[in-house]
């Protein structure tokens, strides 16, 4: 019976002169989350915006593929009545509550809004006597206008549109709003969601992942493709950077104190992380650090890292428990995946006794120690880098 969606959204609305520029972002994001189901037609109108399904159109993919479009605050399935003439109105709603609803011994409240103020009927007048129209056809139903069991909505606007159920959407702001930023992507729990998290703020991501072979295997690394494949259903398309790490980690392993080998290996991570973001137009890094999670992730550990970026490091799940890291990764359905057995550079290398409160001056002495050799191998780490297209 549902022939197109009526589309809500919350935090755009608030937007002011400038509130257009999101709506179309949204549109646009709704049409490519859905460009694969069918030939949908989607349009804006009045603070609203609708999506018109095809033929035979899959109700429960389009609802799913719906969910994971941020920007969206609820979702409606409705029925379209090509009509604003009161008659053929009340006939229409009354055939949508038969229709929707086998069993009407339920309690209800009519609710209206009209796009066009010149409509010769108020908002609560066509409550008023909707209700009263639909208790003299079905009995049954009463009005409880508290705490009613079903609201039935009708929009009055070119068209009228009709719906009582209404579907959660992400929330947020639609992806690509908010400028572009470099993921730190790991084959572990905690990057793939601080990639959601930040782009359910409106940011468009990109990503990078450090490759340790032979330390770390192919299985590895197609872990991590798969991860970026599963938050680009929320995030849009994902261009993911592959950085053959081995000589630098096996450089540093040579050179330096093993209790330091996280943080210098994760301060070169930054560095080589900061240069592909200045060059593909990010305006910040995004990692998955969670205070005190590892010992990389102390507050001492994350100065010393963020003292060789010159740009914003932004980390959404700083504040998190690892228990609400994990729900949130079941919720997106990165969780199975990033638990599989595969190791990446990160824990291949790690330290038995690694320090927790580094002494930023103790580790700059420390990567003296790789001057001779460490530039030219961030440059040959750079030169060589591959490049993965997520759609």
């Amino acid at each position: 019976m549902y022939k197109a969606f009526l589309i809500k959204y919350a935090e755009i609305g608030i937007k002011g002169n400038n509130r257009y520029i999101f709506e179309d972002a949204l549109r646009d994001r709704i049409k490519k989350s859905l460009r694969d189901l069918g030939d949908y037609m989607v349009t804006k109108e009045q603070g609203r915006i609708y999506i018109e399904c095809p033929d035979g159109y899959d109700y429960e993919e389009t609802v799913k593929a719906l969910q994971c479009v941020f920007g969206i605050a609820q979702i409606c399935p409705v029925m379209i009545a090509d009509t604003i003439e009161w008659e053929p109105l009340k006939k229409a709603v009354g055939d949508y509550v038969e229709a929707r609803y086998a069993d009407r011994n339920f309690t209800f409240k009519m609710e209206a809004k009209r796009g066009d103020k010149n409509y010769p009927m108020t908002s609560p007048q066509i409550c008023s006597e909707m209700g009263a129209y639909l208790l003299h056809r079905f009995p049954e139903m009463k009005v409880d206008v508290h705490n009613p069991s079903v609201r039935i909505m009708v929009e009055v606007r070119s068209r009228s549109y009709v719906y009582s159920e209404v579907i959660p959407g992400p929330g947020g702001m639609p992806v690509g709003t908010n400028g572009k930023a470099l993921l730190l992507l790991s084959g572990g729990i905690d990057s793939p969601v601080a990639g959601y998290m930040v782009a359910k703020r409106g940011v468009a991501i990109d990503a990078v992942y450090f490759h340790a072979p032979p330390y770390t295997s192919e299985r590895a690394k197609q872990k991590v493709v798969d991860l970026a494949e599963l938050i680009s259903k929320y995030t849009g398309s994902i261009r993911l950077h592959v950085v053959n790490f081995t000589d630098i980690q096996l450089y540093i392993y040579e050179k330096c104190p093993h209790e330091e080998l996280t943080i210098i290996m994760r301060r070169y991570m930054m560095r080589i992380a900061e240069k592909i973001a200045k060059e593909t137009g990010c305006l910040g890094l995004v990692t998955g650090e969670s205070i005190g999670q590892v010992a990389s992730q102390t507050l001492h550990s994350l100065a010393s890292t963020n003292e060789v970026c010159t740009m914003p490091v932004y980390r959404p799940l700083i504040a998190f428990d690892k228990q609400d890291i994990v729900d949130i990764a079941e919720r997106i359905n990165t969780y199975e995946t990033s638990i599989l057995p595969y190791e990446d550079c990160c824990t291949i290398f790690v330290a038995r006794h690694p320090v927790t409160k580094p002494s930023l001056k103790v580790i700059r002495y420390s990567e003296k120690c790789l001057e001779e050799k460490i530039d030219d191998m961030v440059e040959t780490a750079m030169e060589t880098k591959e490049t993965i297209f997520v759609p």
